[in-house]
């Protein structure tokens, strides 16, 4: 039996689990009873869920028997956390947590590779190399792949995918576009330093709040010209605090920010123009800045070897439904930090039906899916699982 029609045969199976994990979604760092049923379902495979005694999220193993001594392995990642929305979708699976939602889809991602391992699970004896399924806990945070990485989560890994349902594409549409996909987000902190004054004796003080105007100015100055065009460049104040009251000049005021590109080369080169530009305009208005500059997430970067890769393994299981040619985004992802230094595959899996009414995307509080792409996205893992390791012959019947 081929793997699209193992595939069907589990589909139920897969939106039966992605509607369990629709109703209970939960905070990033606190997904305790997501972890357990996700434990379960590996234990009633066969399979051995592994975990870090201290932190959500497991992880398991699917060793292929015709593996050599130098066999590879592929991670195959699925986050779990939910997202701080409150559901409106009026589905009868409706999240049960206040408050909390799989707006993104997570409930989607671990329905699928729970359905890839059983497949995989199931060819097992002609996999010629390893799989070790990730089910990652806290995407929300940004920081939990980083933290995976520092306790040694990859240095048994050779290549990484992840499957992402996506309602900015209509279904059955699969984006394995090669290239920078997504940005880096960084994140900074300025502190202006003047001296408060009263407002009728300005020339007295050095205002703060008219150096940080100046500084926010001056970096939007800085992004159109002293960044190339052709590569993406976003810096964004989000939050400013100074002054006491309306009538004092403010001696202190404090920004927060973002910086986000698809560059991984240039991140160095733009924190360090930003020092200068923020410390010579405060300067210009006899005040002080200091830039704290924090490297957060990478641009997400697709292997296009595994781009191929997963190209061959549509074509042979549903088709021309592929597209590599989506522009890439903006937004930023954990999964970035997986594939920071290991070949890495970010896969968007089309989700949207128009026809059906589902058009909202990615954590609208009205987010809804069309689970008829679900087996697709476990058969597409699972074939560019064996396909990556060598070994695609599947068991006969």
């Amino acid at each position: 039996m081929d793997i699209v029609s193992l595939a069907n045969e589990l589909e139920d199976y897969i939106i039966g689990q992605r509607r369990y994990f629709h109703r209970f979604p939960e905070p990033a760092w606190e997904e305790v009873q997501t972890t357990l049923a996700i434990e379960r379902q590996l234990e009633e495979m066969g399979l051995e869920p592994l975990r870090f005694d201290d932190i959500s999220g497991v992880y398991s193993y699917i060793r292929g028997k015709k593996a050599g001594k130098n066999a590879k392995t592929i991670l195959l990642r699925a986050d779990i956390d939910g997202v701080s929305v409150q559901e409106k979708t009026g589905l009868a699976f409706s999240s049960e947590n206040a408050g909390m939602m799989h707006a993104c889809g997570r409930d989607c991602h671990i329905a699928m590779l729970l359905g890839a391992a059983k497949l995989l699970k199931n060819m097992e004896n002609s996999l010629a190399g390893h799989v070790k399924l990730f089910f990652q806990a806290a995407e929300e945070s940004a920081e939990s792949s980083q933290e995976y990485i520092r306790r040694g989560f990859l240095q048994d890994v050779d290549a990484v995918c992840g499957a992402h349902v996506y309602g900015g594409l209509e279904a059955p549409y699969i984006d394995i576009s090669p290239g920078y996909r997504m940005a880096s987000a960084d994140k900074f902190d300025i502190e202006v330093t003047g001296l408060a004054a009263h407002g009728s004796l300005p020339h007295t003080g050095r205002d703060a709040l008219v150096a940080a105007a100046a500084i926010i100015s001056s970096l939007q100055t800085y992004v159109s010209r002293n960044n190339d065009p052709l590569n993406p460049l976003v810096i964004t104040i989000g939050t400013i605090r100074g002054g006491s009251q309306r009538n004092i000049i403010a001696g202190r005021v404090k920004m927060e920010g973002t910086v986000r590109m698809h560059s991984a080369e240039r991140r160095k080169f733009i924190e360090s123009g930003m020092q200068k530009i923020i410390a010579g305009t405060a300067e210009a208005f006899g005040c002080e800045a200091v830039l704290s500059y924090q490297y957060m997430l990478p641009p997400l970067y697709n292997s296009p070897g595994l781009s191929a890769i997963a190209g061959n393994a549509i074509r042979k299981l549903f088709g021309d439904h592929i597209r590599r040619d989506m522009p890439p985004v903006m937004a930023s992802e954990d999964f970035a930090c997986l594939t920071e230094n290991i070949p890495g595959l970010y896969i968007n899996i089309g989700c949207a039906n128009k026809q059906l009414g589902f058009t909202e995307n990615n954590y609208s509080s009205r987010f809804m899916v069309d689970e008829s792409v679900l087996k697709n996205g476990s058969a597409l893992s699972a074939q560019i699982a064996a396909d990556y390791l060598g070994g695609n012959e599947w068991p006969k019947d």
